[in-house]
């Protein structure tokens, strides 16, 4: 949220945080071993022009909230209304294809289009008032929250360099990043139904890093992946009008774990 440092989000979310790396880890060392110890493989399409895979994904994700100037105005009637919005990390799953174009032995360019299953949440505080009124005054002020919910069901199509260092006995490092258009599969007039409305096409761009692991019969790429929306994709029009003016922009944000099989 815009008024969490970043240190505080990252101390709240370590047990999340620290589980990735080290499931990330834990795959790839498994991996590393049998290239290290082991033969040789032949396995693989680093040679050919063209190649083709699959993968499979895990991720946690959210959105990245700000907050409006009107929500900041003491004489906005929202301020009446809503404390603050809390959004949550929430895992999900996607598969797709990998399309491979070999640039050079180091370089490739990948198109690697996914289906991916979404759901964003986020707490709302709102003000409240106690029961029981004091004797010296009004009754003191507390909130309430409510936890709502978006699914998304989104296309994604990314273009990807991937940088690999040489090869040593089975396994290769590699770097990726690049860019990817996005689109949610169910309409607009679906999506307004939302407690926080969204609109359906994002760009993001994306950045990781992997291993190779040169198998007898093909490649495994474990990998890490790091995305971030580039569009406000907030809908105020749309939104309830009780948190309508506390939010300005909308952006996605994840973590992504990548078993890739080439």
């Amino acid at each position: 949220m815009q008024t969490t440092h970043f240190r505080n989000q990252l101390y709240l979310r370590r047990t999340k945080v620290g589980f990735l790396i080290l499931a990330f880890f834990g795959v790839s060392f498994s991996g590393v071993s049998q290239g290290l110890f082991g033969l040789t493989s032949t396995a693989g399409s680093d040679n050919k022009t063209i190649s083709y895979g699959f993968f499979l994904a895990g991720h946690t994700s959210t959105y990245q909230i700000k907050y409006s100037e009107q929500f900041f105005d003491p004489a906005n009637a929202a301020n009446n209304q809503v404390y603050s919005i809390y959004p949550k990390y929430t895992p999900g799953f996607s598969l797709g294809f990998i399309g491979i174009l070999r640039l050079h032995d180091q370089v490739n360019l990948l198109l690697t289009p996914k289906i991916a299953f979404y759901e964003y949440r986020a707490d709302i505080n709102y003000y409240d008032t106690y029961d029981v009124a004091l004797p010296e005054g009004p009754p003191p002020l507390g909130y309430r929250t409510e936890e709502v919910v978006n699914e998304a069901t989104i296309v994604e199509i990314p273009l990807l360099f991937k940088y690999r260092s040489q090869r040593f006995n089975n396994t290769r490092m590699y770097f990726i990043g690049g860019a990817s258009y996005q689109f949610r599969t169910k309409s607009q007039d679906e999506a307004n139904l939302d407690p926080i409305v969204t609109t359906g096409q994002d760009f993001a761009i994306e950045a990781g890093m992997g291993f190779e692991i040169y198998f007898k019969y093909f490649k495994f790429a474990p990998e890490i992946r790091f995305s971030h929306g580039l569009n406000n994709i907030y809908y105020a029009e749309k939104t309830p009008a009780e948190i309508r003016d506390v939010i300005s922009s909308i952006k996605r944000k994840g973590i992504t774990i990548y078993l890739n099989f080439q």
